[in-house]
C-alpha cells in the first residue's frame, strides 16, 4: 500500500511594482521569493521562468509584479 503526501507550494502575492534588480544579471525584477532558511532573492523574467521549478522549492513566499506571467504559477 501507497500513501501520497501533498506538499503545498509558497505563498504567491502580486505587486502592482517591484523595485529590485535581478541577482542574475541586473535587469529590473518581476519575481522575489523569500528563502526558507532567510533572506531574499529577485529574479528578471528571463530567469524567474528559466528557475521556476527551483524557485518553489526554496521559497516560503514569492511576489510577482502584476502582469508577469510565471511558469511556476499554480
Amino acid at each position: 500500500m501507497t500513501t501520497q503526501t501533498l506538499i503545498s507550494g509558497p505563498a504567491v502575492h502580486v505587486a502592482p511594482e517591484l523595485r529590485e534588480d535581478c541577482d542574475r544579471c541586473g535587469v529590473t525584477a518581476k519575481l522575489t521569493v523569500a528563502l526558507a532558511q532567510g533572506g531574499n532573492l529577485a529574479f528578471c523574467g528571463h530567469h524567474a521562468n528559466r528557475y521556476a521549478e527551483h524557485i518553489r522549492t526554496i521559497g516560503t513566499s514569492i511576489t510577482l509584479e502584476l502582469g508577469f506571467v510565471w511558469r511556476g504559477a499554480p
